[in-house]
């Protein structure tokens, strides 16, 4: 995942968001947790990876464009 400044967004930094994080949360708000680019395209293109993340049951969309770590 990359933003618009040319910064790399790592899995690892989205997982440690979500650790922190105590209630599901929108792209919007990892991307301004990482200080990624909050551009439209960005946002899309991280979306459509955290859909590929709650695919594989790494995160899950408890309501639509809401994500967070499944709980065991």
């Amino acid at each position: 995942m990359s933003d618009q400044q040319g910064g790399t967004i790592t899995y690892q930094q989205v997982m440690a968001v979500f650790t922190e994080a105590d209630h599901p949360l929108r792209v919007r708000q990892v991307c301004e947790a990482m200080d990624a680019a909050v551009a439209p395209n960005n946002i899309e293109n991280v979306r459509l990876q955290f859909k590929r993340l709650a695919d594989r049951a790494i995160l899950a969309e408890t309501e639509p464009g809401l994500f967070t770590r499944p709980r065991p």
